[in-house]
Parts: C-alpha cells; sequence; structure tokens
C-alpha cells in the first residue's frame, strides 16, 4: 500500500460533560497538529499517491472551519464531547467528502483509505482511520 501524508494545525477551546474529563470539563484550549495520511495500493497515471498540494490545501480549507473556535459553541457539536478521537473523525469525515466531491482531481478515485493523527502534544495522540466509501475492495 502506497501512503502520502500531509501536516497542518488548528487551535480550538471546548470542554467535557462527565467526571471522568476532571479538570478538562472546565474550557480549555487545544493546539492539534493533523497528520492526514491517504493510501492506495497503486500508483496513479503521473506515479503518485495523490496530489500533495490538493491534498495539503483540501485539509487546510477543513481545519479552518474549526480553527479558533470553541466547539461548545458550534451546533454540529451541540451534546457532544468533542475528545481528540471524536475530532479526528470529524476530520476524516470532513476530508473523505471533498475527496467524493472530486476536490483532489479525477485520480484521487483510486484513493482506498484514510488515517487522520490528530496530536494534542509530543506525548499522546489519537486517530481515526477508515476505507473510503466506494473504495474498490482491498
Amino acid at each position: 500500500m502506497y501512503a502520502v501524508n500531509v501536516r497542518d494545525h488548528f487551535m480550538i477551546a471546548h470542554s467535557f460533560a462527565g467526571a471522568v474529563f476532571g479538570p478538562a470539563q472546565r474550557l480549555h484550549g487545544a493546539t492539534y497538529v493533523v497528520d492526514l495520511e491517504l493510501r492506495r495500493p497503486e500508483l496513479d497515471p503521473d506515479g503518485v499517491v495523490v496530489d500533495i498540494g490538493l491534498a495539503a490545501s483540501v485539509l487546510h480549507e477543513e481545519l479552518a472551519k474549526l480553527n479558533f473556535r470553541n466547539l461548545d459553541e458550534e451546533p454540529a457539536f451541540a451534546g457532544r464531547n468533542t475528545t481528540t478521537e471524536f475530532m479526528a473523525r470529524v476530520v476524516f469525515d470532513r476530508v473523505a467528502a471533498r475527496i467524493a466531491g472530486g476536490d483532489l482531481g479525477a485520480h484521487a478515485a483510486g484513493l482506498q483509505s484514510l488515517r487522520v493523527t490528530l496530536h494534542e502534544s509530543h506525548i499522546a495522540w489519537a486517530a481515526y482511520e477508515g476505507r473510503l466509501p466506494g473504495a474498490a475492495p482491498a
């Protein structure tokens, strides 16, 4: 399986509900470094996994929609704990929709899976990975 990774970051504020979160129940901030790994079994006709410039642009555009937001105030996240794990899935779904919409070019249809990793710090991170809707069987 071939893979390409692009990286960006975003900053948010949020709080969590539930005693398990201790002091994180209070409003706090997070700066996430985000890795987006795109995978496919064979290279496209140009000899690449995907256009890295387009992948970086799409990731940046999707993260910009979250950047400098208090997620507690975002209607899309009402009633949800916006944990790192949860937000990794949010970024995955948004990028997957952009791929399905053709925003990474026609050859991106050969992409099979994605992995989105949100790094909270140098010692802690969470990820979500999965097959892309409509991807050919492995």
